[in-house]
């Protein structure tokens, strides 16, 4: 869920403005540079809570929006219909006319269809996603991965935010937040609660202001912090540069995060390499990835999905980069919207891939409003890269598998592609 802040783990959030269609893609922030609040791609992925990369890798402890990524301004309004949809439909129009819950009621048809990916937001929690897309979400600030003992532990620490403040750095272990022991859950789980989104939070409990409880440990340290979850922003695209490349990492597709992405390639020096790091990136709105595409092809197809069994293309825009040398590091924690980007630059031959399989979200989700102002998402098709390739629950191989020390191998490639000469 990852955007570049805390806390927020993305859950599997297919959100569109208007009629978009959303590709979610999972993304799981958990500090405060993408907290909690993800936006979700046309492809969605794993709900966020409040952790950054809160897949096996690092996740955020903010307040997580799923990431809905919108399909693009290309992309036609999705037929409606579908016995599923139907349903969902006619069970919160019946819940609602009996003063009961019509999102709940939706939820328990979706969690029986199968479809794992569907979801349904309340009305908060719908108007929070929406702030997560431009950028802002509510949680402490921190990111969150689980180690391979089990235990979840801090990441990363967002600057001035309610962790950094609390004196909380990364490796210190999570053992509780508000009395729910953490080892045994994931780092989107733990996040989910950090941001107040846990099985008796919502999205009234993760308000800026709020107050969460959290249990620590640091070597044989023990101690008790209570942090006030607060109002972040988040910073989707960061850049440093090496003696022979430029490191431009994506944590989410943000509003405005495929401009910052071609800013950052056209700022870069003359003849360096690109090292494009889509770890962790738990996607976004499909518009940003196809921005970000643009940044390194001159136009041509980025990806295919289909909608009720009818194909549509997403296609970059001319003028791109394509003579930099290009590097994409990705891992399990590359979903969605990053793996709509990954998959593009992978088969039109312009990047070379390093690190570990992606996640594999590559479904694509319509929302519809339902009587009482929440929204359902469900899936309607998949998408699939250039050379035809189906992601979901499959992810893509890297060209150059690279567990440990990714960032070294990742520049070792890219001087070989020519990169400083």
């Amino acid at each position: 869920m990852s955007l570049p802040g805390p806390e927020s783990v993305p859950r599997p959030h297919r959100i569109r403005r208007g009629a978009a269609l959303t590709v979610l893609f999972a993304t799981v922030l958990a500090t405060a540079a993408a907290t909690d609040s993800l936006p979700h791609d046309d492809a969605g992925g794993p709900r966020p809570a409040t952790g950054g990369a809160a897949h096996a890798g690092a996740a955020h402890a903010g307040t997580a929006v799923r990431a809905p990524a919108e399909t693009g301004r290309d992309v036609p309004a999705p037929r409606r219909g579908g016995t599923v949809r139907d349903e969902v439909a006619r069970a919160a129009a019946e819940a609602a006319a009996d003063g009961k819950s019509g999102a709940e009621a939706a939820q328990e048809v979706v969690s029986r269809s199968g479809d794992r990916w569907g979801a349904v937001y309340d009305r908060r929690e719908y108007e929070e996603f929406q702030r997560a897309l431009d950028g802002s979400y509510t949680g402490v600030g921190l990111w969150a991965r689980r180690t391979a003992e089990g235990h979840v532990e801090v990441d990363r620490v967002q600057s001035g935010g309610p962790a950094a403040r609390a004196g909380l750095r990364p490796g210190d272990r999570i053992r509780a937040v508000d009395g729910r022991a953490a080892r045994g859950h994931t780092a989107a789980e733990v996040v989910a609660l950090l941001r107040g989104d846990g099985p008796d939070g919502g999205a009234a409990a993760a308000g800026a202001g709020s107050a969460v409880v959290l249990d620590l440990q640091r070597g044989t340290r023990a101690w008790t912090a209570t942090l006030r979850r607060a109002r972040l922003a988040t910073e989707p695209v960061t850049v440093r540069r090496l003696d022979d490349a430029v490191v431009i990492r994506v944590t989410a597709f943000t509003r405005g995060s495929g401009a910052l992405v071609r800013r950052a390639v056209d700022r870069a020096p003359e003849g360096a390499g690109v090292l494009l790091d889509l770890r962790g990136n738990g996607g976004g709105l499909v518009t940003e990835a196809v921005a970000a595409a643009s940044a390194f092809l001159d136009g041509g197809l980025v990806a295919t999905y289909d909608v009720h069994g009818t194909e549509n293309a997403l296609y970059a825009e001319s003028g791109g980069d394509t003579d930099r040398p290009l590097v994409a590091l990705v891992d399990g924690g590359t979903m969605s919207a990053a793996e709509l980007l990954t998959g593009a630059l992978k088969d039109r031959g312009r990047a070379v891939t390093v690190g570990s399989r992606t996640f594999g979200k590559g479904s694509v989700q319509m929302p519809s409003r339902l009587p009482d102002g929440s929204v359902a998402e469900l899936t309607v098709g998949h998408y699939r890269t250039p050379a035809g390739v189906r992601v979901d629950g499959r992810g893509i191989t890297p060209d150059v598998p690279a567990p440990t020390g990714t960032v070294e191998r990742a520049r070792t490639v890219l001087s070989g592609l020519g990169a400083g000469t």
